[in-house]
């Protein structure tokens, strides 16, 4: 017996076949053998036979993921494919089976040597996974580009060095949680990979201007999660039951929200859909636009077009073999018989569903194939759309009273910095010099900023801040919080995203890298804007000031992304609406500027490394889940908000408040858990092996001690603030007769001249 009954999959394109798939198949094994990954020499562990490898049908994988490539590059790309399971299998035998982290550190530490951005090839291959990685990289980055061989190895990379990441979990017999387990995945599991192999295996690569863009970026990883969902359904009697495997999302779902597995399962196959139905937006809406705004050729938007093409092409072909590997559970799955190759040579120029319609792209010639997997489309179509309607089936403004809080996890504590009441005197007399009082457009007045309270945060998230420091910390925190507020009123009652964008534009002309403002302001917005970089930014170094340009920018661009879900009446898919978050949240301002204040002593790499950046993440969700459970029933009954953790959790799970509250809670509670797991455990491990000095130390320890008042300084403001009883402050006698509109109140971002604090 299967432990679950694989799902109604969400399949909308149909499947093909290439036609060279049985001379790939040869190929792949006169190679395998050749590299000794079959066959291997004594001394040499047997991790596949023959057998296995013809089982696996990796030339079967590559044929319907690549269905319009030529012979020899199938047998290139079948041949990264061999590789990259084989890499796969024998870490698991040599490392994670015996538990050898310092074996598996020096082990991947090596393989780097085998794929250099530039150059030749220098160290001498000693297993067959370094020899099949240095034949590869020499018959693949000839014909590519250096933006595209930086970005490719940065993947490969990725999906090496974070096998460490599952090897410390399986030896610390510790299960991640969800939104961890889907950045992690994402490294280890080699899809973002897989999605540089398609722009090589189609001979188009994204144009480099648009490449890092949220579209594209968002492309990649609605396609990487997609694939990895797919592959723990099908792969979870093998990973879980025989191998012992912790990285598997039907596991992290079942364990923590306390399911069956048959509903794990089912609830993993809602978010992998979700991710295709993100994938489809992302490709139809946001892709087109962004080429226009760089001014794309036509050359680089055919090149964009073959990558997405060549996206869905891998989904769907993925799964089709998912139906007939050995290495999988399909025993219940009862696949059609084999598309004859023969039969589907003649539309290996074929569009699959949907793509045709992307505006602004050139199309290609042909139809879509009708094949054997075409049967799948219709079911799936029907059997998932009731979540797709879902997702725009909210009802603004509904009544839905106060919400009852759960029990907030803080091990951290903080002190409250003296000058709390003169920063509270001087940021009313600073936003009204501003013109945020204004009666026009009547965003707030007195009572309300009084009532919000934002010193009260300042105070708590920096005990030790001056008086000055203070006042500029509670300055931004004011600014981020009243544009957040501003946009939803100007441009989102009419939908003038236009208008929003030509906002943001002008906000850059007050934020210059060198010299004086190029603009004049003219509203309430840009006027703080331009006294608050100026007091922040002008004492900065030319490249912190850069940095932290992109990081206003980053949380201004979110505002759009709001825009546009509102305008639509879009509830965010799951993973898409946490990640955006940290963005209006102001997160990135955050960690920026407390980068940049303890740049003297920590290099830059230090702090792009995975758990650092997996420290920020978990205390950014945690204050941003925090947020949205204190705002709902301001964001929901009063603002018609679709941004909302809460909301997002009702409307994917299809369950009530209540549960979706006690879930986000133990989110919150899962991510400061991993905050206080990766201190004692990940960011020791990191420091020794970058051999960090004791200064370097203590500075990263004094980072970390600000992020611990960060989260009990926002927790803090959250008990004090007023900012949360709409119904009082919209109807209290200081206010006047007039309401106060629907502003969004989606957070705050603050930040001193030692770091941005962001909520």
């Amino acid at each position: 017996m299967q432990p679950f009954s694989l799902p109604e999959f969400y399949v909308p394109y149909p499947a093909r076949l290439s036609p060279y798939l049985d001379i790939a198949r040869e190929h792949s094994r006169t190679w395998a053998r050749a590299m000794a990954m079959i066959e291997p020499p004594e001394g040499e562990p047997a991790i596949w036979t023959t057998a296995d490898l013809d089982a696996h049908d990796y030339a079967l994988l590559c044929a319907y993921t690549h269905p319009d490539v030529t012979a020899e590059r199938l047998n290139l790309i079948t041949d990264w494919y061999v590789w990259v399971f084989y890499f796969d299998d024998h870490f698991l035998e040599l490392f994670k089976r015996t538990h050898d982290m310092a074996g598996a550190r020096a082990y991947l530490d090596r393989l780097p040597a085998f794929m250099p951005v530039d150059g030749p090839i220098t160290e001498e291959p000693t297993n067959a996974v370094e020899r099949g990685l240095a034949d590869l990289w020499t018959r693949t980055v000839p014909a590519r580009s250096a933006d595209w061989r930086a970005r490719f190895v940065e993947s490969t990379r990725a999906l090496l060095d974070e096998s460490l990441w599952e090897l410390a979990n399986i030896n610390a017999d510790r299960l991640s949680n969800p939104i961890e387990y889907i950045e992690m995945r994402r490294k280890v599991g080699g899809a973002p990979w897989s999605a540089n192999l398609v722009e090589h295996a189609a001979d188009a690569e994204v144009p480099a201007a648009v490449a890092a863009t949220r579209p594209l970026r968002v492309l990649r990883d609605t396609f990487a999660d997609a694939v990895h969902l797919r592959n723990d359904l099908f792969s979870y009697e093998r990973e879980v039951l025989d191998e012992g495997e912790l990285s598997n999302g039907v596991l992290v779902v079942e364990r923590f929200l306390d399911l069956e597995t048959q509903e794990a399962a089912d609830a993993v196959n809602d978010l992998l859909t979700s991710r295709l139905h993100q994938f489809e937006h992302t490709a139809l809406v946001e892709v087109p636009a962004v080429l226009d705004e760089h001014g794309i050729d036509p050359a680089g938007r055919a090149a964009t077009l073959a990558y997405v093409k060549g996206l869905q092409d891998w989904q769907s072909g993925g799964h089709e073999w998912h139906l007939r590997s050995s290495r999988y559970m399909n025993r219940e799955a009862n696949p059609d018989a084999l598309p004859d190759a023969a039969g589907v040579a003649g539309v290996a120029g074929a569009l699959p569903l949907g793509i045709a319609a992307l505006p602004g792209l050139p199309g290609l010639p042909g139809l879509p194939s009708l094949g054997t997997s075409a049967a799948q489309i219709i079911p799936s179509l029907l059997a998932t759309t009731p979540q797709r309607l879902r997702r725009h089936a909210n009802i603004p403004y509904r009544v839905v009273g106060p919400t009852r809080l759960p029990e907030f996890a803080m091990p951290f504590s903080t002190g409250q910095s003296p000058s709390l009441d003169t920063a509270r005197r001087a940021i009313v007399r600073w936003a009204d010099s501003m013109g945020m009082l204004d009666p026009v457009p009547g965003i707030w007045d007195e009572h309300k900023l009084i009532a919000f309270d934002f010193a009260l945060c300042s105070a708590g998230i920096h005990p030790d801040a001056s008086a000055a420091e203070l006042d500029l910390t509670t300055g931004w925190l004011t600014w981020g919080t009243y544009g957040d507020d501003l946009y939803p009123v100007v441009f989102g009652r009419t939908g003038d995203l236009a208008g929003a964008k030509l906002s943001n534009e002008r906000l850059r002309a007050f934020m210059p890298l060198d010299g004086p403002p190029t603009d004049v302001p003219v509203n309430a917005l840009e006027r703080g804007l331009a006294d608050l970089w100026a007091r922040t930014a002008g004492p900065m170094e030319p490249g912190a000031r850069a940095t932290f340009r992109r990081a206003v920018e980053t949380m201004v661009d979110s505002w759009l992304w709001e825009l546009a879900n509102q305008v639509t009446n879009r509830i965010p898919d799951p993973v898409d609406y946490v990640e955006m978050r940290r963005a209006t949240f102001g997160s990135d301002l955050t960690m920026s500027l407390c980068r940049l204040a303890r740049a003297h002593a920590v290099p830059d790499a230090v702090f792009q490394a995975r758990p650092m950046r997996s420290l920020e993440n978990s205390a950014a969700d945690y204050a941003c889940l925090l947020n949205d459970v204190f705002s709902y029933q301001k964001e929901i009954q009063f603002e018609g908000e679709v941004h909302n953790g809460v909301l997002v959790v009702e409307n994917f799970l299809d369950c009530g408040r209540e549960r979706a509250v006690e879930i986000v809670g133990d989110l919150m509670t899962a991510r400061i858990g991993q905050f206080q797991h990766i201190v004692a455990e990940e960011l020791p491990a990191l420091y020794d092996q970058l051999e960090l000095d004791e200064d370097t130390r203590a500075a990263l320890h004094g980072y970390v001690l600000e992020l611990e008042h960060w989260l009990a300084g926002i927790l803090r403001w959250h008990q004090g603030t007023h900012r949360y009883e709409e119904a009082e402050l919209r109807y209290h006698p200081a206010a006047g007769r007039r309401p106060f509109g629907a502003p969004t109140g989606l957070g705050t971002a603050t930040t001193d001249v030692r770091g941005l604090v962001a909520h």
